[in-house]
């Protein structure tokens, strides 16, 4: 046992792969071994191990100055270049950024400017924020509250109510349906149950509507055709912001910029970026919210003597020379068009696992995914199923991710090649071939 206490982990459990050096797209472990990292890390190094541009950026950048911060008014010209970088790309009109170190305190410091914002406005019943069943946003307190899955939740006793967190219906037609029900049904009765909490819970109380547009740790789901178009409806009627959490799809994940231009979410009010912000090389988050919001904030602070809230490293100017070099690389290198290129080859592929036996469904877009396993007739056999899967992949030279307690994800680099495709896929099937001889033994 080291004196470590692991994140995400059964802590009772030793650490069973220590990772020494990366290169592209594989990784090596302490004895040598190589592995095809088809997770990203997590779902975060979009631009592949050991990128020299990215290391040298962090260099001379540590070279010119290591640190500063950003509190009463002192800045540094790489974070105000980064700012106005992503504000010219993101699809939100006129757009602030707010800089921290991960998705989960940028979601956490997107509660606290909403509600900053609805009290500068005069509305302060205005704070309840509708989150969706399976969905992942981070854990801290705050953002934890707002995450959909249970095993986030136990022992931890977060303040849902406190934080006026309500819940909806999962986008998720393999495990929400009802029998003989057809897509344009499913997405016709949740977004239904959407309107009538809202109507249930009072509009005037709502502040914000909280989507992942593809879902990550949650399993990978993919809301069927026309689900955002009436989400977005009905948050247009009642006043409600839309609050995209662009943490795993921002920046090509999904074959396009932004998960939001890959599943027709119009100009949203808030976003969320880290992981691909850098290509997880240094850490670093932005909350992004509209020009529209920021103006009355900002005659907020003004009343109040200073806008009460920042992290030691918000700002980091390592952080955003690495983001500035990683947003440069993506547009210069055509990083996004190759996504999406790879990325339907990527879900053409997987595709062809759908009749083994023991697979119930295959979904994903763009360079994520999820094979979700059905071998067992428990939730804890299938759990158990799930993580043979995975040990078996890892054995065979493959890292991957079991999510959502029924599915293996992948995630893999942005600058994957079909090649390595191919290789990711030839090690899964083998995998597959030993989970289901093990579930069949159970």
């Amino acid at each position: 046992m080291t004196s470590i206490i692991y994140p995400a982990s059964n802590l009772k459990s030793q650490p069973n792969l220590v990772i020494e050096k990366g290169d592209g797209v594989y990784v090596f472990d302490n004895k040598g071994k190589k592995y095809l990292e088809a997770m990203s890390g997590l779902w975060c190094t979009s631009l592949g191990y050991n990128n020299q541009e990215l290391i040298d950026a962090a260099s001379q950048q540590l070279s010119k100055l290591s640190y500063s911060h950003m509190f009463g008014g002192k800045t540094h010209q790489v974070g105000i270049d980064l700012a106005e970088k992503i504000s010219d790309m993101v699809p939100t009109k006129d757009a602030k950024v707010f800089f921290g170190n991960s998705g989960s305190d940028a979601n956490d410091t997107n509660i606290k400017l909403l509600r900053y914002y609805f009290n500068a406005i005069g509305k302060p019943q205005k704070y309840k924020i509708i989150a969706r069943e399976r969905s992942y946003h981070g854990v801290t307190v705050a953002s934890a509250s707002l995450t959909g899955l249970p095993v986030n939740h136990t022992n931890f006793d977060l303040p849902f109510s406190a934080l006026g967190i309500l819940r909806t219906d999962a986008p998720h037609y393999y495990h929400g349906s009802r029998e003989g029900e057809t897509e344009v049904e499913f997405v016709d009765r949740i977004t239904a149950n959407l309107e009538q909490l809202i109507i249930d819970e009072g509009p005037d109380t709502i502040a914000a509507f909280i989507a992942e547009p593809v879902t990550g740790a949650s399993g990978v789901i993919v809301p069927p055709r026309g689900y955002y178009e009436k989400v977005q409806e009905i948050l247009a009627k009642y006043n409600i912001l839309f609050w995209a959490d662009e943490v795993i799809t921002g920046f090509g994940r999904l074959g396009k910029d932004f998960g939001c231009n890959a599943m027709g979410i119009q100009s949203p009010d808030i976003l969320t970026f880290a992981k691909q912000l850098s290509s997880g090389y240094i850490p670093i988050s932005a909350s992004v919210i509209s020009g529209e919001m920021y103006a009355p904030i900002i005659e907020s602070s003004e009343k109040v003597g200073v806008f009460g809230h920042g992290y030691t490293y918000s700002g980091h100017p390592v952080g955003c020379a690495v983001a500035l070099k990683t947003l440069e690389i993506y547009q210069r290198d055509n990083v996004f068009a190759h996504a999406n290129e790879i990325g339907q080859y990527m879900q053409n592929q997987l595709q062809t696992l759908n009749g083994h036996s023991i697979v119930g469904e295959v979904r994903g877009k763009g360079l994520i995914a999820a094979v979700e396993l059905v071998a067992s007739s428990t939730p804890a056999q299938t759990a158990d199923v799930v993580a043979f899967a995975m040990r078996a992949g890892q054995e065979l030279g493959m890292i991957t991710r079991a999510v959502a307690g029924t599915s293996l994800a992948f995630c893999p680099p942005l600058i994957i090649t079909k090649y390595e495709i191919d290789e990711m896929l030839f090690i899964l099937k083998s995998a597959l071939d030993k989970t289901l001889q093990y579930a069949q033994k159970m």
